[in-house]
């Protein structure tokens, strides 16, 4: 189980990327990455990190696990 899930820019579009997995998964809009990682880290009870394009994290949502020391 991924430790948290982040929406990240990538190339020409977006990407849902799980911490610790090596996965990603490429959408072509920023709205259809963050519905997806919503989906996932609701699923996971992860937390969920959205990046903007310069990479910087902008918005931190928590799916029933507690904000603290977190793995970015």
């Amino acid at each position: 189980m991924p430790l948290n899930i982040h929406v990240i820019a990538y190339g020409d579009g977006w990407a849902v990327v799980p911490t610790g997995t090596g996965d990603r998964t490429y959408f072509r809009t920023e709205e259809q990455a963050i519905a997806a990682g919503t989906d996932r880290a609701k699923k996971e009870e992860v937390q969920l990190w959205i990046h903007g394009p310069d990479g910087q994290a902008r918005e931190r949502k928590s799916f029933g696990h507690k904000p603290g020391n977190v793995m970015v």
